[in-house]
């Protein structure tokens, strides 16, 4: 289950998408997520649907390996569809206890999963598709205006890009805790929640452990590099906008008003 996780992860591969700007695809990724709060009707997501499907057949990453990180949200995907079915006020259609299951539900719940989906899908795209050097150039160069304001640019970019890229290693790392603690005996399957909540005390205490000789390791590392932060330091391949990444810039913003007028305006 751990290893399905996809996001953090690089696909190494050759395509339009993985040879596009950073600054490009994390200012499309944002534009797309924002676009899937903006709809509030099948429709909108129709166009969004097409839109992720035209992406992931131009960015040559199986399809396979980019859903198989949905398995990790199944469960935070079914509370918020289950919270939604039944605590949106609405026509009831049928009763369950207390619970009232309305058509309003039905649809604001349908609505949050498909959100949910896009937005894993379309973080995972990003993350696939873009190695975390080129994330940290992105967003240090998208984020260099404030810098105007005393903002410590470049540290916020190096610490989430390498909070991005320690996930799968800490995936990884978690992984075999647990296999471990099960050849011990520990029981991770257990029904009973007080019984689940002590198995992880034998995972978390050694995860905490590995992941802060980790952190330990790479500071004494970048300090034996004498690294000090972004001030005065050049880049060895800086940023340069190319045509294919204006045309990226086009479509992305002609989606985002097609979602707007026909999922939001003409239905």
């Amino acid at each position: 289950m751990l290893r399905d996780i996809t996001l953090g992860q690089y696909y190494q591969t050759d395509s339009v998408i993985h040879r596009l700007d950073p600054r490009v695809k994390i200012s499309t990724t944002l534009l797309f997520i924002i676009s899937l709060f903006i709809v509030d009707n099948f429709a909108g997501y129709i166009i969004g649907a097409l839109f992720l499907a035209a992406i992931i057949k131009l960015s040559h990453v199986p399809v396979k390996f980019i859903f198989k990180g949905m398995k990790a949200i199944y469960m935070l995907l079914a509370i918020t569809m289950i919270f939604n079915l039944f605590l949106t006020p609405g026509t009831p259609i049928f009763t369950l206890w207390k619970l009232k299951v309305t058509i309003e539900g039905i649809k604001t719940a349908t609505m949050m999963g498909i959100r949910l989906v896009f937005l894993i899908t379309g973080s995972s795209i990003m993350t696939l598709t873009t190695t975390p050097n080129q994330l940290t150039d992105g967003l240090e160069s998208l984020m260099n205006p404030l810098k105007r304001l005393n903002v410590p640019v470049h540290e916020i970019s190096m610490m989430m890009s390498i909070a991005l890229r320690f996930i799968p290693i800490l995936l990884e790392e978690t992984d075999k805790i647990m296999k471990a603690q099960m050849a011990r005996g520990a029981d991770f399957e257990s029904k009973s929640l007080i019984k689940k909540a002590q198995s992880l005390v034998p995972l978390l205490v050694p995860l905490f452990i590995s992941a802060f000789r980790r952190a330990g390791d790479l500071a004494m590392a970048m300090e034996s590099r004498c690294y000090r932060g972004g001030e005065g330091r050049t880049k060895m391949k800086p940023l340069i906008y190319r045509k294919r990444d204006f045309i990226a810039y086009g479509i992305v913003v002609v989606y985002f008003v097609l979602c707007i007028i026909i999922g939001k305006i003409l239905f």
